[in-house]
């Protein structure tokens, strides 16, 4: 009888931030977002972005993506819900096109919690929930994109000087970007696809393949809000685990990724040596003035359950699986 009572509830809560809702300014800013994704989609496949005939082909792209910010964000809102933290839905966040710059066409989707979650048990909960389902939708992507390789001659549409040989292009015929590798993205190339009946795209080429990109993104994505530092979804996880020991762990991973990021300057000394990814140093800007290293206390210090526990070792793993300490690359 509690339980249902309980869930009469969360559905009452529920009831009542859904009123206090800005349901357009939600919608308003997924249907640009879908806008902008789907132009990016297009760019990264060599077609003109401000054809409108060519929007249909960037749709594979965009509504792949969406799903997997979508079913992230909705995680964590149905989550905070559960919990009767009052919470409003994702604003997804478009990033306009910008002529001759490759982008992806979005800086994500966030929730923003409207009043203080209650425990550990809640923050562990909510903090977890989206990257776990964020994960698994990104996999489910990257398994059929490997599985549906288009042919060579999909590439060659792009590059039509591109030598499989060598796997190299022309300088004048595109980006030389490439995207970083992850243990994850390598073992599910190696399972689900069979380089000597398939051509299978190296890094350097990932961002052409929407399906490959967009679920790469996934992983990308789910690593970042990982990170356990601050606010992060990390953060969350981190302390409702192991309560004030997350400083020393946020502090250290934070002068990781600083050291990283520097490592990422060393070409300007003159130094060739791919070691780091200077992104990382606005990334620490970011986390140091806006997010903070440490997470604010709760209510309720309970400790988790094991249960909890075990989901929060299974959830660290997905970090390090999905991590790349140099996602981009630009030679």
């Amino acid at each position: 009888m509690s339980e249902y009572w309980q869930r009469f509830e969360n559905i009452e809560t529920f009831s009542i931030s859904w009123r206090k809702m800005k349901i357009p300014l939600h919608v308003g800013l997924f249907l640009i977002t879908l806008i902008t994704t789907t132009m990016a989609g297009v760019q990264w496949i060599g077609r003109d972005p401000l054809n409108l005939l060519n929007f249909g082909r960037g749709l594979t792209y965009s509504l792949s993506l969406l799903l997997i910010l979508g079913s992230h964000e909705f995680e964590h809102f149905f989550y905070s819900i559960k919990h009767k933290v009052q919470a409003t839905l994702p604003y997804f966040i478009p990033f306009p096109f910008i002529p001759g710059m490759l982008n992806f066409g979005t800086l994500g989707a966030v929730i923003r919690t409207k009043t203080p979650v209650p425990s550990r048990k809640a923050i562990f909960d909510i903090g977890v929930s989206g990257p776990i389902v964020g994960f698994i939708v990104s996999v489910a992507v990257l398994i059929f994109g490997f599985t549906h390789l288009p042919s060579r001659e999909y590439l060659l549409h792009i590059h039509p000087n591109y030598d499989f040989a060598t796997n190299a292009v022309p300088a004048s015929d595109g980006l030389p970007l490439a995207f970083g590798n992850t243990i994850l993205f390598k073992l599910l190339e190696v399972i689900f696809t069979n380089p000597h009946t398939e051509f299978v795209p190296p890094m350097t080429e990932i961002y052409h393949y929407p399906l490959l990109c967009t679920g790469w993104f996934g992983l990308f994505v789910t690593a970042m809000n990982l990170l356990p530092i601050g606010q992060l979804d990390g953060g969350h996880m981190i302390y409702a685990m192991f309560g004030q020991k997350h400083r020393r762990i946020a502090r250290a991973f934070f002068f990781i990724i600083l050291a990283i990021g520097l490592l990422g300057l060393l070409p300007l000394v003159g130094i060739n040596a791919e070691l780091g990814w200077t992104g990382w140093l606005f990334w620490c800007a970011i986390l140091f003035f806006l997010i903070k290293l440490d997470h604010p206390p709760v209510m309720d210090d309970t400790p988790l359950d094991r249960k909890r526990m075990i989901i929060g070792w299974i959830t660290i793993l997905i970090f390090v699986v999905c991590f790349s300490p140099i996602p981009f690359t630009i030679s």
